[in-house]
């Protein structure tokens, strides 16, 4: 049996409970080439450079050898300018600045509603899993306000995205397999999407969905496919990235119980806490879905077009030529520059959402919690080695303090 490459140990998920030391190894070769002839990247600077280079392709369908169940339909992710360009106006019109700039903010007051009481139902308990009971429940019940999406289907779409989650895997070794399967659970979300549309049609509301159907503008407005696609991908990304974010914040936090304390004594860093948790534990560890259109020449090793290339986020933001002390946690590190949220054209369209649900849902459990402290260290860990992060994460307390209004 030949041993494992260095890229394979990083995506096999025995080690997916601290892949740094990993990704430290990886970035003596800051490009790549694996056997399969995919190109892995982890260095910062050339990380960013690749974001922001044309020549990469976000389009699978430009592979030199494409995978026969590729998505023909895929969502503004995985498009190219102009078409990527066209597709994200559309849907950032319903949802961000200038045409709708306070559809975040106004989910304020909800979002900590909805944390006040996933935290007073657990005041009693003494033991919870946060997963399950809270980091799970918040980004779900917003993307489904957000889209119009029923929140009692919840137990559906969820069933859907942890299989789509787990096909995530970067390299080109199975992956024809991998797009079948996710292929059928994918259609399996559009059909049900798709009559949500219809829906939506027939008597719009004040939600994405809705827009997206309904809006026609200078340059037209979406097609039912369009519509579709794009509400999958804002479905699963809406909410399986937050959770990380929050699973990996209060990780981080009780790892540290002078950090605790420090963010208990000053609420306010929260904010900058949050921001090098995007760096630090990151809930996306890999783009795995470029392509290379041209002959690239990268940090002395030349890309060929039409190859399959990863860009490892996670070990850029751990970058020691980008930024010093790279593997301490530090909530007041300035300036920090990460790859949490990716960059370039396709710089995460939920951000905005996501940040405020980190901050609003940590902010109260360091504040609410007494004397939480860890069952198990490392906890266990989803599959995917994509989007990372534990899987359950069971803690023990001594009560909850109650809510008090800022």
């Amino acid at each position: 049996m030949s041993s494992q490459s260095l890229f394979e140990r990083i995506l096999d998920p025995s080690g997916r409970a601290d892949p740094y030391p990993l990704y430290e190894r990886l970035r003596e070769t800051p490009v790549a080439r694996q056997e399969d002839g995919t190109y892995v990247v982890s260095t910062y600077r050339e990380i960013v450079a690749l974001l922001h280079d044309p020549r990469i392709s976000s389009d699978r369908r430009n592979l030199a050898v494409a995978a026969e169940a590729l998505d023909q339909n895929p969502s503004f992710i995985g498009l190219d300018p102009p078409e990527h360009d066209r597709l994200r106006r559309l849907a950032v019109r319903h949802f961000g600045p200038p045409h709708s700039p306070r559809v975040v903010e106004e989910l304020r007051p909800a979002m900590l509603e909805i944390t006040t009481r996933l935290i007073d139902g657990i005041a009693d308990r003494g033991r919870v899993d946060l997963v399950d009971e809270v980091a799970y429940p918040l980004p779900v019940a917003m993307i489904c306000r957000l889209l119009g999406v029923p929140e009692e289907d919840e137990p559906r779409f969820h069933a859907w995205t942890e299989k789509l989650v787990e096909t995530l895997i970067p390299g080109e070794e199975g992956r024809a397999e991998r797009e079948r399967e996710r292929q059928d659970v994918a259609n399996e979300l559009r059909g049900y999407l798709a009559g949500l549309a219809e829906e939506h049609g027939r008597q719009p509301g004040q939600d994405l969905l809705s827009g997206f159907v309904t809006y026609r503008g200078p340059e037209g407005g979406m097609t039912p496919q369009e519509v579709v696609s794009t509400a999958v991908l804002l479905l699963i990304a809406g909410h399986e990235t937050t959770i990380n974010l929050i699973a990996n914040g209060m990780l981080t936090f009780l790892r540290r119980p002078d950090l605790l304390e420090r963010l208990r004594a000053d609420p306010g860093l929260i904010v900058p806490a949050v921001e090098e948790l995007l760096r630090y534990e990151p809930p996306v560890h890999f783009l795995s879905s470029r392509v290379a259109l041209d002959d690239i020449t990268i940090a002395g090793v030349t890309i060929p077009a039409g190859a399959p290339v990863v860009l490892a986020l996670a070990a850029g933001s751990r970058d020691p030529a980008h930024v010093s002390d790279p593997g301490r946690f530090d909530p007041c590190r300035l300036p920090n520059e990460h790859l949490g949220f990716g960059g370039g054209v396709h710089y995460c369209f939920g951000a905005p959402l996501a940040r405020l649900e980190g901050q609003i849902m940590l902010a109260e459990l360091v504040r609410r919690l007494r004397a939480p402290r860890l069952v198990t260290d490392p906890p266990p860990y989803r599959p995917s080695p994509v989007l990372r992060g534990p899987r359950h994460l069971l803690i023990q307390y001594d009560g909850v303090e109650p809510y008090l209004p800022t």
